[in-house]
């Protein structure tokens, strides 16, 4: 009887304590840091930003964290070869159903290098590269990421949440017009468009969907994402695969698919494009890069799938298409998509 009383008593002690003790969220017990998880007063894996405590922010002190080989020191920055002819561009991003604008610099020696790189993969023997391979030749380039690595820093600066993050770097890219160059690439096997690297969209603000793609995978990647590159052969369309749960993602890749050509609700593959077209091919799939995933719960997987039944006329209530106006307005939905 003792004993059980002694029980008991232990019992309702635990609940008091547990009932009167603080509870924190995964969030609250992180360690503090920078937005690319560099801990307050450290160096960040990305030469030459140091974590500052006193506004949360990334910042160039290369006095303390040194550059890489492909720049040099120059007072507490890092300095690239292609840092010549700079321009100042704003680039406008809606997270929330706010309109923000983000102001960065472009330099147009890096443009003017980038459009002299030869687009040529050669192999010894008789094999062929693959429309992949290209695709990480255009995302990996080094001198390119040189000067696109202060844009993700902007990004990380802007909010510490990876989420929120990629919805920036999604919503960026998306809002560059969309456009196509003239100009065309002579290789051995014949005449070719030319195709604008990540670097170019950004400076000359347009980009049709393989080259925004290719940006935008850049930006997911350098946040610490795992991304897919779609491509679809019969419409001849690129679009962005970001990792996210199983069941939420695009015929059951491991990818949320993510339109570049104009804003769109991440997930979301149901929209039509010029001419009446809906994507049905089967896609290749190109990894970019391994990293995390989208999280299990997110507003977009559920506006996604309420367009989509909205589209297929699944949903025919009256409310339901005022519905279908209020998500077009939060994430600025267009009528009707670019394709190549």
């Amino acid at each position: 009887m003792e004993n059980k009383v002694k029980f008991i008593t232990l019992i309702l002690f635990i609940l008091v304590f547990l009932s009167i003790s603080p509870i924190y969220s995964k969030e609250q017990i992180q360690s503090p840091s920078c937005g690319d998880g560099t801990l307050y007063g450290a160096c960040s894996g990305n030469k030459p930003y140091f974590c500052v405590e006193e506004n949360k922010s990334l910042v160039e002190r290369a006095s303390v964290c040194g550059c890489n080989n492909l720049s040099w020191q120059s007072g507490e920055a890092c300095i690239s070869r292609y840092e010549s002819y700079p321009k100042d561009i704003t680039l406008k991003y809606l997270v929330g159903e706010e309109q923000s604008e983000l102001d960065f610099t472009v330099y147009g020696e890096m443009a003017d290098y980038l459009s002299k790189f030869s687009r040529a993969i050669e192999y010894n023997g008789n094999e062929q590269p693959s429309r992949a391979d290209f695709k990480l030749k255009e995302v990996n380039e080094e001198e390119q990421r040189e000067l696109l690595m202060p844009l993700v820093v902007e990004i990380q600066n802007l909010e510490d949440d990876k989420v929120k993050q990629a919805r920036i770097a999604v919503s960026l890219v998306q809002n560059i017009p969309y456009g196509l160059t003239e100009k065309t690439v002579l290789l051995p096997s014949g005449e070719i468009n030319y195709s604008k690297y990540p670097y170019e969209v950004l400076y000359y603000n347009e980009g049709i969907c393989g080259e925004k793609s290719a940006l935008l995978a850049f930006l997911l990647k350098e946040l610490g994402y795992g991304v897919s590159i779609f491509y679809f052969p019969e419409e001849n369309h690129e679009a962005v695969g970001i990792k996210c749960p199983m069941k939420k993602s695009f015929r059951e890749s491991g990818y949320c698919f993510v339109e570049t050509s104009g804003n769109s609700i991440i997930s979301d593959y149901s929209m039509e494009y010029v001419g009446d077209l809906r994507l049905i091919s089967e896609p290749e799939i190109m990894v970019i890069s391994d990293g995390i995933s989208l999280p299990e719960k997110m507003p977009e997987y559920k506006d996604a799938k309420t367009m989509k039944n909205i589209r297929n006329k699944n949903i025919l209530s009256i409310f339901n298409f005022w519905k279908a106006d209020d998500i077009k307005e939060k994430y600025g939905l267009v009528e009707e998509y670019q394709i190549e």
